[in-house]
Parts: C-alpha cells; structure tokens; sequence
C-alpha cells in the first residue's frame, strides 16, 4: 500500500499546483499484482476503439471499490474519486461521468444496479450478456407492476366506504386486467410511463379519460425507472431459472448467488420507486384532477375512490336505515309495529326508486324480477346493499305498493315463506315483481256488501290485504259448510241441491284468485251470483238446520210418496192419488220451502187412507190363508198326525197372518196369497208322507211272518185348487164351461201317472 502511495506520488510530482492523484493512478501501481482476469478486462478496454482513456480511468476506480461495501458506487462517490484538479467542476465532472458510464454498460463492462455501477469480470460479463438478451415481454413487466400495487401497496378488494358499504373494484393497469375477469362497476386504472395509446397523456386526454371510464385514474410520473428495474429482474428471473438445474463453475455459481441476491435489491428498489410514484401520481375522477397532497398511497387512493363513488353513486344517501339480517326484513313483514306510511318512512327517497322503476316496467308490460330489482339497485347511481334492496320490496310489499308472483301464483302476507323467498338466490330469478294498482272504493265497497248480504259480516278490515284475507276465510268456511250440507244429498232428494253445487262452484273459483285486483274485480263481475245464493241458501239451511222440523217433516213425505209410488198400481183410490200428487209437487219443487208447513197434514190424510185401502185389501188375504190353515188341519185329524204337526202348522199360519197385519204395501199382502198355497202344499205333503210310513209300520206288524211280495207303492201328488183355478174367467156359455173344465183336465192329466195318486186341496 505505501509503495503505491510513493509510485503514485512520484507519477504526479511534476503537476501543476492544485493537482489532485485520481484514484485511478492507484491501479496502475497494482495492476502486476492482479489476476488475469480482471486485468484482461481493462486491456480489452484500452484496446476499445469506442472508448476513452477517461472510460478506461472510470473502469480502473469501478474495479478498485468492487468489493469496499463503504463506498457506494454511485456517481457523487465516483466523480469524488475521479477529480483531477482541485478546481475542477464537479457538475461537468458528473456529466461526463454519466456518459463514460453509459459506453461502459453498453460494451457490458459494467453494469447498473440501481444509483450504483458494478464492475464486471469476464465471467460476469459473459453471464450479463446472456442476461441481457433474454426478451421480456412488456405485459409481463406490467402484470409485475400490478401485482407489487395491489398485493403489496393497497392490497385492499373492496374500498370501505362506511360501515355500511364496502365496494369493490376492478384492477387496471396500462389496460390490462390484473387476475381474472372483472366486472364491477367502478375501478382504479394505473397508467404507468410505458402506457402508449397513439396519444399523448395530457390532462385533457386524462380528464376525458375519467368521464368516459367508471374509473379512479392514477397517471403515474414519466420516470420509468422502475419499470427498467421490474424487466432487468424478470430478466435475471428467467436466466436463473433455466440455468438453475445446470452445474457450472465455482466461480459461475457464485456469480449466480449474487444474482439472486441483485434480485431482492432490485426488488426493494423498485417497491421504493413504485411507492414513490403513486405518492406523486396524477388522480382524475369524472373529468376532474384530484388536488390530493402527496402521501401514503393508501391514503390518496381512498380519497381518490370517495371521490369516485360520490360522483357516481349520486342516490348512495337514500337509505338512511340499514337491514342487517332477514330476521330485520321478517320483522318489515309480520311486525305490527313496522311503520305502514311511506311518506314518514327514513327510506322515503329509496322506496320512491324502487316503486317508480317497477311502475314503469309494469306500464310497459316489461317482467321485472327480483334479480333485476337487485341488479339495478346494486349499480350507479344508487350502489344499495342487496340486503337493503330486499328490504324496500318487503316494505313495498307490505304496504300494498307492489305484487310478488312465483311460478305463476300471485303470494299473499300470510305465506310463511315469504322471507326465504326475497333473500335466498334460487327464487332471484323466478320472483317476478310488479306495481300494485290500487283497488277502486267501488269495488271495495261490493266487497263488503257481499261480506254483509252472504256472510252477515260487517266488522271488516279497512285495506285492500286484510278485505281479501278476511273474505277468503268466509269463503273457506262457507265451502265447508256446503261440502257438509252435500252429504245430506247421497240418502235423499232433498230441495236445493243445485244451490249448493252452484255456490261450492262460485266459491272454488274465487278461493283459488291470488291478486287482490284480480280477487275485488271477480267479486264485482260475480256480484249478482253471490247476492242470489245468499238469498238462495238462508232457506236451504234453515231446512237442515237441526233445531228445526223441516227436513224431518219432509222425510216424513218422502217415504210417503215412496210407499205411493210402489204401491200405485194396486192403489185407484181417486182421493188417495190427489193428495199424494199434492205431496209429490211440494217435495219436487225447487223451493218447497213455503209449503213445507202443509206436508204433516197431507202425509196423514194420506197414510190413513192408504191403511183403510190396505186394510181392504188384507181382508180376502187373511180370509184366505184362513181356509188354507183350516184345510191343513182337517187333513192332520184325517190322518191323525195333529199331536205330530200341531204346532209347528199353527206356529207358521200365525206368523203368516202376523206379517199380513204389519204389510204396509198391497204387494207384498197380495204375495201372501201365494205364500200361503205354497205352505198349505208343502204341510199336507208332510202329513201325507207321515201317513204313509205309519201305514207301512203298521201293515209289517200285522204280517205274522209269512213273506208277502212287495205291491208297488203309488206316490201322491198334491195340488192346489187355487192353481188349477188360476187367472180370472168369464162363463157366458156352456162352451166357456167346457173349455174351463178342458183346460183343467189337461193340468191334471200332466201330473197323473200309474204311480200317482192326485191330491186337490
């Protein structure tokens, strides 16, 4: 160190007063003592056609601080080292400082690393060469820019704008889109010193530019520094990645390290520079420049969207009050607290937007769902919380402002649903929403007349809603009622059934109406129906009522016209025929109503002269099944059988004659007849087959033993006069006589054979 002092000092001894030794001089002391390396870069460098001696001077002193960490390399620190004079001009020292730098970065002999310049060995020339020809694309450059702005310097997604909104945003720098689709209404958009629309950025341009574009625009200072920093670490990014699986040489791998190492310097500075710029930028919001102070980027870029959203959400302020969970919304619905009138509503301005937007669509027959209600009200100009767009239709629905229709049926209040309906996606795009057209008093007013006239109603509610739901729950009452009446039906042919069918019809249809618009009209078109069936059924039920006599009463006829109706071909009574025809058109009428009361004495006139024309009509019966009695007994004491059969032939004949005293219709007394022949054949076929067993024992206890052949046994037959006789005959001559016994010879002479004994009875 002291000889290069003394060689260095003998060099310069024969200089001008005021002469300084550059720091250059002292490499040449030294240069013997150097690696081969280094020194061959400085005689490529003497050797240069394009460089000077002052650059081969500059390179000296690079070299001779490349490892002295205390002195930066930096232009002050060098133009230092380099002064020659102590007069010397230390400004045009620094120029032609700057300009010796740039040949020497060019030649790749040094290179730049930040305000700092780094003399290069050939092995990391060699390496900065490599480096230096790798291509980056520009977008890359940028998509790194985007990345330290919005992950590291405002990392925010959405700008809290208050407690109550947060919004976010889209990310935009020099046009291009940082990660992934976005499509929110408003933005920030960074223009970076390599953005080249055709034009130049001028305040117009920038302020036209915010007009245009729903954007926060942040016009970022020319200084492009550190966009050259972001593409030199892309580049030694890249180079290490593709020689990073590639052993090199001891020398090669540490200059490698020290490139990973350039990086995170590289790195810091251009967070620093990026930092800076943004501190410095231009902001513009609708077509106006900011003036924000230079501060934290964070803080400008806040102020910046407040701006932002105030210019565009002008209608942000209508709502005052806020919904903080569907229980809030359920609470809008239910609640009988909740205020009903819009005009002292905090939201006022709010419901005022919702309503006139879904009355303009509704006029022009336009669907409106709830996802579009949502949609708008989430955009500029209003920017609503879609909690609190959810709300004001609940409001608007609760107030009776709108309608709200899903799959086709219109929802009423009382539809327990109705929370998870508003809020929940799946049902956005189903629920259809639309302006309310008021009910006219007119129709309200036929809509309690008729609560009144049909439902003896009067205590009703004064709004549309509550008239309707009230009304349903008449209708649903009376229907069941009816449905109850109808059963009388099934076990007779009771009057008014057509009434009720008629109601239970008009009922069905008005029940199954969901708009209240639709429900008050129907009433008014169904008006003169509903007044004609309340009219109609008050005399239906009072017929059924239990309390009362009618419909026992006319029962009572009806199973009077039933016993005439049966019995009409035996009954020519003239009376008996007029006074069940009275009976039949009272219980046929539409509205019997009025004569019900004349039934009871009509049905007893009746049912006493049809006993006397029964009791007329059993008297040959019982006279009959008399004689038949009487001839079974005779043949029982014939054969003297009655101890046998006594009681069991009285036992039958009794009831017999005990039926026929309780017939109430002329055929089955007439049926008695028959019965009675057909019992007086089968006893005396007993009594006779009795007989002739007793015959048979007899005849065998009187034989003594001898064998006496068997005679072939007759069998007897017996028949019934009454069946010989039967049908009504008219003898006016003896030719009549004879064909009578003629065809009475022919039945007897079917039944006897050689083996029969004919029995007439």
């Amino acid at each position: 160190m002291i000889s290069s002092f003394q060689e260095s000092a003998i060099r310069f001894a024969g200089s001008e007063q005021g002469a300084l030794i550059p720091f250059s001089a002292f490499y040449d002391t030294i240069e013997a003592f150097l690696d081969s390396t280094i020194r061959t870069v400085v005689i490529h460098a003497q050797d240069s056609d394009v460089l000077s001696d002052f650059d081969v001077k500059l390179l000296k002193v690079l070299f001779m601080i490349k490892y002295v960490k205390e002195i930066p390399a930096n232009i002050e620190n060098l133009a230092t080292l380099l002064v020659g004079h102590i007069d010397e001009d230390k400004i045009d020292l620094k120029k032609k400082i700057e300009d010796s730098l740039k040949r020497l970065i060019k030649e790749t002999l040094v290179q730049k690393n930040g305000d700092q310049y780094i003399f290069l060995t050939h092995e990391e020339q060699d390496i900065n060469r490599e480096i230096k020809s790798i291509h980056v694309d520009i977008g890359e450059v940028i998509q790194k820019a985007s990345e330290i702005i919005f992950e590291e310097i405002y990392p925010d997604k959405k700008f809290k704008y208050s407690s109550h909104y947060n919004f976010p945003f889209n990310q935009v720098v020099d046009d291009r889109v940082y990660r992934g689709l976005q499509t929110n209404d408003i933005g920030v958009k960074v223009i970076t010193p390599y953005y080249d629309p055709g034009t130049e950025m001028t305040q117009l341009v920038l302020k036209e530019m915010s007009q245009r574009e729903n954007n926060l625009i942040v016009n970022l200072p020319a200084n492009a520094t550190f966009l050259n920093e972001l593409e030199d670490v892309l580049k030694i990014q890249t180079y290490l990645r593709k020689t990073g699986g590639v052993a090199g040489s001891e020398t090669m791998e540490e200059i490698k390290t020290t490139k990973g190492q350039e990086v995170g310097e590289r790195m810091t500075r251009v967070k620093a520079l990026l930092y800076d710029s943004l501190q410095a930028a231009e902001l513009y919001v609708n077509s106006q420049k900011l003036e924000i102070k230079e501060k934290d980027p964070a803080v400008r870029l806040n102020e910046g969207f407040r701006s932002l959203i105030n210019a565009n959400y002008t209608r942000l302020a209508y709502i005052n009050t806020f919904i903080d969970s569907d229980g809030a919304i359920a609470d809008i619905l239910y609640k009988d607290t909740v205020q009903l009138n819009i005009i002292e509503e905090p939201n006022k301005l709010a419901l005022a937007e919702v309503s006139a937007f879904i009355e303009r669509n509704t006029l022009r027959h336009i669907p409106v769902t709830m996802k579009t209600v949502t949609s708008t009200f989430q955009k500029a100009p209003y920017g609503w919380n879609e909690i609190d767009i959810e709300g004001l239709i609940a409001k608007l629905f609760r107030v009776q402002e709108v309608k709200l229709q899903l799959n086709s049926e219109y929802l009423g209040i009382e539809d327990r649903d109705l929370v998870r309906y508003l809020t929940r996606r799946e049902y956005a795009e189903k629920m259809l929403v639309e302006k309310r057209i008021k009910v006219s008093p007119a129709l309200l007013n036929t809509a309690r007349e008729i609560c009144k006239e049909v439902f003896n109603k009067t205590a009703l509610p004064p709004d549309e809603d509550g008239l309707m739901r009230r009304l349903k729950r008449f209708v649903a009452d009376e229907a069941g009622q009816i449905k109850a009446l109808l059963e009388n039906y099934k076990y007779a042919p009771y009057p008014g059934r057509g009434i009720l069918d008629a109601g239970s019809k008009l009922l069905a249809e008005l029940f199954k109406i969901k708009d209240t618009g639709e429900f008050f009209a129907a009433l008014q078109e169904k008006k003169e129906r509903f007044l004609d069936y309340g009219e109609d059924s008050q005399d239906l039920k009072k017929f059924f009522d239990p309390e009362g006599k009618q419909k026992e009463i006319f029962d009572r006829a009806l199973r009077a016209v039933k016993i005439f109706q049966k019995n009409k071909t035996y009954v020519l009574d003239r009376n008996a025929i007029d006074t069940c025809g009275q009976i039949e058109r009272i219980v046929t009428s539409q509205q019997p109503y009025s004569s019900i009361h004349k039934l009871p004495e009509l049905v007893d006139k009746f049912n006493d002269i049809f006993v006397q024309l029964l009791e007329q009509e059993c008297r040959p019966v019982r006279q009959v099944v008399e004689s038949d009695y009487g001839k079974v007994r005779e043949e029982m004491a014939a054969y003297g059988v009655a101890d046998k059969f006594g009681n069991k032939f009285k036992h039958g004949y009794d009831d017999l004659l005990e039926r026929l005293g309780r017939a109430n219709n002329f055929y089955e007394a007439i049926a008695m007849k028959e019965e009675s022949d057909r019992l007086k054949l089968r006893y005396i076929g007993e009594i006779t087959r009795e007989a002739a067993r007793l015959k048979a024992e007899q005849e065998n206890e009187t034989g003594g033993g001898v064998v006496v052949p068997p005679l072939q046994k007759k069998r007897t037959v017996t028949i019934s006069m009454a069946r010989l006789l039967r049908g009504a005959r008219n003898i006016e001559s003896q030719a009549d006589l004879d064909k009578l016994l003629s065809d009475i010879r022919v039945r007897l002479e079917e039944k006897l054979a050689d083996d029969t004994i004919l029995k007439i009875v």
